[in-house]
């Protein structure tokens, strides 16, 4: 299947997702239903003639019907933050269903901390994560409480409480971390 043979398929989810009728999108658009449906069945050739007044009433841009769908593949390098190695599992430009592309709503990282005899000092900052331990054991200083996470374990909290997260033992331990927006900021992108 070509590019172009995508785009009545792609023309037709555009038109499903506002819940319009072929009528109701070819009234729009100023043509009869009958092309519209020989364009979406791939019966009638698409010509910007066509598709400019139909990528306007549906809010999108005829790049999202020619161009190929986005590789959905992490291509991102890992970074070293505060002494420990942070892994983006989520691209910064992420697809959506007419091929638009924006940025993750779900920050997610994995986490590889190196064993440290003290627990790092307590971080405050808005924004609130969630984490599950893949391998290793985890020091989460929370507040007043030092607990430790074992594999398989999770936890989630609001990071406007004191807090710091540490491998104990005698090896590493990586994490998946999710974050909101304002923490994904203050882990991943300040100087450390």
């Amino acid at each position: 299947m070509t590019e172009t043979d995508r785009v009545g398929p792609r023309l037709r989810a555009a038109r499903q997702a506002k819940g319009w009728t072929l009528d109701d999108l070819a009234g729009r658009a100023g043509m009869s239903a009958s092309t519209l449906s020989r364009l979406e069945s791939g019966k009638r050739q698409a010509s910007l003639e066509l598709l400019v007044p139909l990528t306007r009433m549906l809010g999108i841009r005829i790049d999202d019907l020619v161009a190929p769908p986005p590789d959905p593949r992490v291509r991102r390098p890992a970074m070293r933050r505060h002494g420990h190695i942070v892994a983006p599992l989520t691209r910064e430009d992420s697809p959506v269903p007419t091929y638009k592309v924006t940025y993750s709503p779900v920050p997610t990282y994995k986490v590889t901390y190196p064993p440290v005899d003290d627990a790092p000092a307590a971080r405050v900052h808005d924004g609130f994560e969630w984490f599950y331990v893949l391998s290793g054991r985890v020091r989460l200083v929370l507040g007043e409480r030092e607990l430790v996470l074992e594999t398989g374990e999770a936890a989630e909290f609001d990071t406007r409480t004191p807090h710091s997260i540490s491998a104990v033992g005698p090896g590493s331990a990586e994490i998946v971390s999710i974050f909101n927006p304002d923490g994904e900021r203050l882990h991943t992108r300040s100087a450390g």
